[in-house]
């Protein structure tokens, strides 16, 4: 999904890492999270891994649920805005990345198989505002897995491409620090 991530800083990319202070209740609480990324370029493939500091089933909501995904999906200052949303097998989900200028970058994810609270697999594209794919840019695969781990929740997405070029083309983009910086909008809504 996160296709339309936008924003190549022009760096290298390095392991992002996130600090959040939160107060509550007179406590700070400190997230500490790194999205790994690795890239499979022999096989056309990114492999991305996140921990959540949140149940399984809270995690799968916040990647499932329309109105949390338009809470956390786009990097900031982006917003993610959601068109239309049928999460099933067979169902699509047409959202938009606002930029602050008011560009709008329109992304179709056609959800291929689920199992709840476990795993979705997904094909997801760049579209028009009406969903119709725009052939000019990559498309690909994403299968999103969430298990329970020690900190809570570890999520893997395992992307594939149908080029070694689609692949680069997504990381010139700005792919790595646009979903790096929506984890960390993940954490923290799931902080609150």
């Amino acid at each position: 999904m996160a296709s339309a991530f936008p924003g190549n800083m022009g760096n290298p990319v390095q392991p992002i890492r996130h600090c959040i202070k939160k107060f509550k209740k007179q406590k700070i609480m400190i997230i500490n999270k790194e999205t790994i990324f690795m890239k499979d370029l022999a096989n056309k493939k990114i492999k991305v891994t996140r921990e959540f500091d949140a149940p399984p089933e809270l995690v799968w909501k916040a990647w499932t649920d329309s109105e949390l995904l338009d809470q956390w999906w786009a990097p900031k200052p982006w917003k993610a805005n959601t068109k239309s949303m049928d999460f099933r097998e067979g169902g699509r989900w047409l959202y938009y990345m606002q930029g602050p200028d008011g560009s709008r970058h329109y992304c179709m994810v056609d959800y291929k198989s689920i199992t709840a609270n476990k795993v979705f697999v997904v094909e997801n594209y760049f579209c028009d505002e009406n969903g119709k794919r725009v052939d000019s840019m990559p498309g690909m695969f994403w299968k999103n897995t969430f298990s329970k781990s020690s900190e809570g929740t570890k999520v893997e997405v395992e992307i594939t491409f149908a080029s070694e070029s689609d692949l680069e083309k997504i990381i010139e983009m700005g792919f790595k620090e646009g979903f790096a910086s929506a984890h960390n909008n993940l954490d923290e809504l799931l902080a609150n």
